[in-house]
């Protein structure tokens, strides 16, 4: 397989990555041919894959329209991917210019485009770090420069939680987050369920499916999921299927299930 020039030389183009199958899933050209293959495989086992990508892409951009329009102005989007149309920073600096927006991800092919469409935004950063090592991430020059703690943020982990094990401990994870935030900050998730569906054999093909990449699935419940809010407030309407959660008219939210994503948006009080 040859190598595009935008592929950074770090990579094994030959294994599948997650953030490429989400990219191939969305309509996107940053992906190579072992990515569009296990995103195939993914679509015969499950066909609602690309609806479940589309659908939390637009769940993500409702969020920031309502936290931006709440008066958010700070975004840490951690696992953010491959750009794409609609990234947070487009979203929220429509609504305000100033706001300030930090992407993470872990593929070194997300944050490399990341970098060339943030070119000239003096808002806007990216970085390359695991979810899984939020100290870092807190820690981390070009964070604590765009970033202010004592004023509210909103951490986005959207369609990221199911590659995270209960062994990785991931409510310690979002504690971590979340001790280092401002009262009125914000926590979106939104992460792959078997809530309410008969998915057993999905499930499996799924698994096998994601075997062959760099990241696992794992799957919750939605109370799982909402017990990852733990010292946030829900906002109305809670933990729900990602077209359920503000939708922008009734019929969009019809069939809901089909999407596979749960998600919702926290408040920290105080």
């Amino acid at each position: 397989m040859q190598r595009p020039d935008w592929a950074p030389e770090t990579i094994d183009i030959e294994r599948p990555s997650v953030a490429r199958m989400y990219d191939y899933y969305l309509g996107g050209s940053h992906n190579f041919a072992a990515d569009r293959a296990a995103a195939r495989a993914m679509v015969e086992a499950v066909p609602e894959a690309p609806l479940m990508a589309q659908a939390n892409r637009a769940f993500l951009r409702r969020a920031v329209q309502y936290l931006a329009q709440a008066g958010v102005r700070q975004f840490l989007d951690i696992g953010s991917g491959i750009p794409t149309v609609g990234n947070v920073h487009e979203i929220a600096q429509r609504i305000d210019p100033e706001s300030r927006v930090v992407y993470v991800d872990v593929d070194p092919v997300a944050v490399a485009h990341s970098h060339e469409i943030l070119a000239g935004n003096e808002h806007a950063t990216v970085l390359q770090e695991d979810l899984r090592n939020p100290e870092a991430i807190l820690a981390h020059p070009e964070v604590t420069r765009l970033l202010d703690f004592t004023r509210p943020v909103a951490v986005m982990i959207v369609a990221v939680l199911h590659f995270v094990p209960d062994s990785d401990r991931p409510e310690e994870v979002l504690r971590t987050l979340r001790g280092a935030l401002a009262p009125g900050s914000h926590l979106v998730l939104s992460q792959a369920s078997e809530e309410g569906r008969d998915g057993t054999g999905e499930r499996a093909e799924a698994e096998r499916v994601y075997r062959r990449t760099d990241s696992q699935l794992w799957i919750r419940s939605r109370a799982e999921l909402t017990a990852l809010f733990d010292g946030f407030e829900l906002v109305d309407p809670g933990v729900v299927w990602v077209p359920q959660w503000r939708p922008d008219s009734p019929d969009q939210a019809e069939n809901a299930e089909r999407a596979v994503f749960m998600g919702g948006v926290g408040r920290l009080g105080g």
